[in-house]
């Protein structure tokens, strides 16, 4: 049971303009147990991760799901290679140029056994690249791509807390530096005041006359 929560967390948005190729892998996704969105071209996978491209305009409403776009953490992108429009490919590439996306695995799919072609996308960032019809045993080599990811970001947020600390403490150390130079400047001032009063004390201005002796 704990297993299979850990992996229902994980969120994987699939990309194919196939509706059967789309719909298997959905099946497959959803049969281990990970949370699936499943879109129908590159262009509606960027509008559904925040990207929107400035030379595409269109007023139509993409069909995703599910509804709470851009609320979900995509843990995984699966994405057919041909696609009108925008290739996988294209969008392997418009996710790793982006600076908040980037990390997130990308793993493509394809039905030709293209050599120049499967290098070309791992050459680029691809994790994997599935031969189609895409099996279970593929779909479970994504976990560890996952898992990787999710350690990496763990391990940045430690960092991240850490730059944090020690960009306060510089702060703290300020600040007792200057209590203490106050506090120096203080007691300097203390010792000042005591050695004037003491050079105006009657002791020390009264002439002394005892050892003159007087003429007469």
């Amino acid at each position: 049971m704990g297993m299979a929560a850990a992996e229902s967390q994980f969120h994987v948005l699939a990309v194919d303009d196939c509706l059967l190729d789309r719909k298997l892998i959905e099946r497959l996704l959803k049969i281990s147990s990970y949370q699936v969105t499943t879109v129908d071209s590159g262009s509606k996978a960027l509008e559904f991760l925040g990207l929107q491209e400035h030379d595409q305009i269109s007023s139509n409403t993409p069909s995703v799901s599910p509804n709470n776009q851009r609320e979900v953490e995509v843990n995984l992108i699966i994405t057919d290679y041909c696609m009108p429009g925008m290739t996988g490919y294209d969008l392997l590439k418009k996710i790793k140029e982006s600076s908040s996306l980037r990390n997130i695995p990308v793993v493509i799919m394809s039905s030709e056994d293209v050599p120049s072609r499967i290098t070309r996308c791992l050459e680029e960032g691809a994790e994997e690249f599935f031969l189609k019809p895409v099996k279970i045993t593929d779909v479970n080599r994504l976990k560890s791509h996952m898992m990787r990811t999710k350690m990496m970001n763990q391990k940045q947020e430690i960092i991240q807390k850490n730059q944090q600390l020690e960009e306060h403490k510089p702060e703290e150390s300020d600040s007792q530096l200057l209590q203490q130079q106050q506090q120096q400047q203080q007691s300097s001032n203390n010792n000042k005041r005591k050695a004037v009063e003491e050079g105006l004390s009657p002791d020390r201005t009264r002439p002394r006359y005892n050892s003159i002796s007087t003429m007469v």
